[in-house]
């Protein structure tokens, strides 16, 4: 009688040791999902490869889905020219004009205007890949969330640049100098959206390269360059009138919320992560104390 009574009050819940186990199972997925947070594993080339093209592509195909209002997108740019004028900033037009006077100098901003924004970066990830495995997945996914909140930017905020600007007396660099290499003017505008200015992605992503590169690289040289690469990016984007100095506020922002997503889902400041992850680190040799390693004299020879 005793026993049917026990189960009743049990009410027909898992044993003990049933329930124990579940919460070890539980406990043991909650400390992998800490650990790996703490330490985030290498992932697999292959995969990163496709994520990062498939990546690319699904952000030109957004960038230059969005219906290139150009009535709006003036009305933008008037907005913003006066915003910095108010703020007495407004010397894009100045940097323009001086800059495009010096041949040899204009067409090397093109160049590293069309270039450079892929080269670098792409680079910085494969360095980090390389030789940084426990902090690129946290720093990769920096770059990602900035670059998913510019498509935002570009959708509902369209933006002429200053160099398509109506009467706004800027120099079309690449035209006038007939630079090859770049979408932003010539036949290739047809398939890039020209008026996708604000944020500017040369400026968070050239930041994001610089800032990595100071944090992680060991040689003093090579932390002054990294510096340095954002704030020529911002020249360049000036000089050749592909931005206002408030699209390159914009990317910082755009940036900025990168990394506070990142330290949220890592728990830590990304270039604070283990360069390795624990688990591609050799393991330590057993040591045992020198006696055990003596061979046993045997009994038969005393």
């Amino acid at each position: 009688m005793g026993e049917p009574t026990e189960i009743q009050q049990n009410g027909g819940r898992m044993p003990d040791g049933a329930t124990l186990a579940a919460r070890t199972r539980t406990a043991a997925l909650r400390d992998r999902v800490r650990e790996q947070r703490r330490s985030p594993a290498r992932p697999r080339l292959w995969f990163e490869l496709a994520l990062i093209g498939i990546s690319y592509w699904i952000y030109s195909l957004v960038r230059n889905a969005v219906p290139e209002q150009e009535t709006i997108a003036q009305k933008h740019a008037g907005w913003i020219w006066d915003l910095e004028k108010s703020l007495g900033i407004a010397v894009e037009r100045s940097v323009n004009h001086a800059v495009d006077s010096v041949g040899w100098l204009i067409t090397g901003m093109n160049y590293y205007y069309a270039t450079l924004h892929f080269v670098v970066t792409i680079g910085v990830l494969v360095w980090l890949y390389r030789w940084h495995p426990g902090r690129y997945a946290a720093t990769r996914t920096v770059l990602f969330v900035t670059t998913a909140i510019a498509l935002v930017g570009f959708y509902f905020f369209p933006l002429a640049p200053p160099r398509l600007m109506t009467d706004g007396g800027f120099i079309d660099t690449v035209k006038t100098h007939g630079t090859w290499g770049s979408m932003a003017s010539g036949p290739a505008t047809h398939v890039s959206n020209q008026f996708a200015a604000m944020p500017s992605m040369h400026i968070g992503w050239s930041t994001w390269c610089g800032l990595t590169i100071f944090f992680l690289a060991r040689r003093t040289w090579v932390r002054v360059l990294g510096l340095l690469y954002p704030a020529a990016t911002l020249l360049v984007i000036v000089s050749t009138a592909n931005h206002f100095w408030m699209d390159a506020v914009g990317g910082l922002l755009c940036l900025l919320v990168g990394f506070l997503t990142a330290g949220w889902l890592y728990h830590s400041w990304v270039y604070r992560l283990p360069q390795v992850p624990a688990r591609e680190l050799p393991a330590e040799p057993v040591t045992v104390p020198e006696q055990w390693s003596e061979p046993a004299v045997s009994s038969s020879r005393r």
